[in-house]
Formats: structure tokens, C-alpha cells, sequence
């Protein structure tokens, strides 16, 4: 059996797309569709079928994903090992969009300089799929947004920063009353669909401010954008990286207490990795909580927190997978 073949299984069941697959894999959708109807033969059972434009898994293909995966990640360890040496094997590691760009760079700086021979595959997604990921053992730890559940047994969640809610307005606003702001500007929401947009929600309904809503996106660097255009405020979190992105921003800070969004490791206890997965974890905290100490003398009270400390808990509930 061709790994590849497997791999363009797994990419296309977890994006949900031949052609997303074929991109993923720097592939065309014609030899992607090629691959899996190859290893379809090999097994003797159709893996995926179509549902309008997406792709699904069928019965048979669901039972091989978790399999599939697992054999994946001990061939890329056997890989590193064979290549140069390196007996932690490969590290996976899921980052959720806007932890690629402000946290993922200078954590990986960190951890090289312990392993400078190491190999990481960083899988992108959301946080509530990165964590079902890392309990399913697809995703060895992953950097996520604080889980609204349960996590599943045998992993844990770990606290890195927390954010509070700002308004972030363009400059020329930025003596201007936060409550005022929200409910005479043209509102930019950050989607509901993630956690941060949900907490900017549930402050406006709380506080009963009615927005103007002009568009809602989901990007946090995109919201930053549109408002250093001029064209509206927003209620984010306090992302540091948008203060140092170049636009004609400021940060507003509310009047009430702000709702916080916390920014974490989520990771497998048991597993070849997860001693690594634990260095990686002590790593980020050393940088987060340095960046924490280094910025609190311009600006204290305004930006990203470290977390406090926490002794690791390891819940025996199970949550959505």
C-alpha cells in the first residue's frame, strides 16, 4: 500500500474537498481523485463519496481515517529518525488562525534552539476541530483558544495569555467613550462562529448596545484592516500583533469588565510525544510570560496578560469530538 495514497485520503476527508486537497498537496484534483480511487482498489471498498460539492467519508472510510492518520505520523517518525538521527520523531502541532502569525513564530524559535533538528508539521483549523484532533491522537498538541467544554479524557489544557475585549477604533477616535463608539460607528464584527466574535456578542446584548453592522469577517488581522481604513470600530480582542501591524489604530478600553479570551495548549498526556509536547508547552509560557513583563512598563493594563500559572488538570469528562 502506497502511503500517498493514503495521505491524499486523509486530506481529502479533512477538507472536505478534492480540489482543497489538491492545493493542500500541491497536487492536481485529477491525480488526488487518481490516488484514492488506487487505494479504493487496494482495500476493495469505496472510501469517499460525493455530496453535492463536498466529499464525505463513507462507513468504511470513517473506520480507516483514525488508522490512517496514526500510520501517517509513525512514517513521518520513521523519516526523521532515518534522516538525521532525531529520536522525538515528528511533533504535530495544530495553530488556529490567528496564533499563526503572533504566537507560532517565536514559540518554534524557542523550541529549535533545545532541537535544532527537529521536524514539526503544523496543521491550521479551529480551535474547537484542532482539539478533537488532539484527542482523537490525529494532532499531538495543539496552540487553541480556551475549549468551551469539556476536554476529552487524556488530554489537557493548558493556559498561555489572556486577552481582554477592547474596542479597536481608527486614531482620530481614540478619545472618544467605548460604549459611544459601538453604538454611533459603523460596526466591523469579528464571526460569531469563533470564540472571540461570540464574546463581543454576548458584551453588546449584555450592555444593550445596539450596533450598525457594516460586515462581519473572519480574520482578525482583516477587522484591524477595514478599521484602519476608517470605515468602522470593532470589539476584539487584544491581539498584540494588530499593534504592530502598521495601521491607524487605537485601542479604546471599556468601561464595564471586559470578557477575556484565553489562549492555550491543548495536548495528549499519553503518546510518543508527550514529553515533547510538554516542552513545547514550557517554552511558550517562558515567551509569553517574558513578553508579558517586557511591555507591562509602557502600557500596563492595556495588553495581553500571561495567564497565572495553573497546575495542569486532566479532565475525566469527555466533550465533543
Amino acid at each position: 500500500m502506497d502511503t500517498r495514497y493514503l495521505q491524499s485520503f486523509v486530506a481529502v476527508v479533512e477538507l472536505g474537498s478534492m480540489a482543497e486537497a489538491a492545493r493542500r498537496l500541491d497536487l492536481t484534483p485529477a491525480a488526488i481523485a487518481a490516488r484514492v480511487k488506487a487505494l479504493e482498489s487496494d482495500i476493495g471498498a469505496p472510501l469517499v463519496q460525493r455530496s453535492g460539492r463536498s466529499v464525505r467519508p463513507t462507513e468504511t472510510g470513517l473506520k480507516m481515517l483514525d488508522r490512517a492518520r496514526n500510520l501517517l505520523r509513525d512514517v513521518r517518525d520513521l523519516h526523521a529518525v532515518a534522516g538525521d538521527g532525531v529520536s522525538v520523531g515528528e511533533l504535530s502541532l495544530g495553530v488556529f488562525g490567528s496564533a499563526m502569525t503572533g504566537l507560532l513564530p517565536p514559540v518554534l524559535k524557542r523550541l529549535y534552539d533545545r532541537y535544532p533538528d527537529l521536524s514539526v508539521f503544523v496543521a491550521p483549523g479551529s480551535s474547537v476541530e484542532l482539539c478533537r484532533q488532539v484527542a482523537t491522537g490525529a494532532l499531538d498538541a495543539a496552540i487553541v483558544v480556551e475549549p468551551q467544554f469539556a476536554v476529552s479524557k487524556g488530554c489537557v489544557w493548558s493556559p498561555l495569555i489572556e486577552e481582554k475585549l477592547v474596542v479597536v477604533a481608527p486614531r482620530q477616535m481614540a478619545d472618544r467613550p467605548a460604549h459611544e463608539l459601538l453604538a454611533n460607528e459603523p460596526f466591523i464584527r469579528y464571526d460569531r462562529t469563533v470564540l472571540g466574535g461570540q464574546l463581543a456578542d454576548r458584551y453588546l446584548r449584555d450592555h444593550g448596545i445596539a450596533v450598525r453592522q457594516r460586515l462581519e469577517i473572519d480574520s482578525l488581522m482583516a477587522v484591524v484592516a477595514v478599521v484602519g481604513e476608517g470605515l468602522g470600530v470593532a470589539l476584539l480582542p487584544d491581539w498584540a500583533p494588530m499593534w504592530n501591524s502598521g495601521f491607524e489604530i487605537a485601542r479604546v478600553r471599556l468601561p464595564a469588565r471586559a470578557p477575556v479570551r484565553r489562549v492555550g495548549v491543548v495536548w495528549a498526556r499519553q503518546g510518543p510525544r508527550a514529553a515533547l509536547a510538554q516542552t513545547l508547552l514550557a517554552e511558550a509560557q517562558a515567551f509569553c510570560s517574558g513578553a508579558a513583563r517586557q511591555k507591562a512598563g509602557k502600557t500596563a493594563g492595556d495588553l495581553p496578560r500571561a495567564a497565572p500559572a495553573k497546575k495542569p488538570k486532566r479532565s475525566m469528562a469527555k466533550g465533543p469530538a
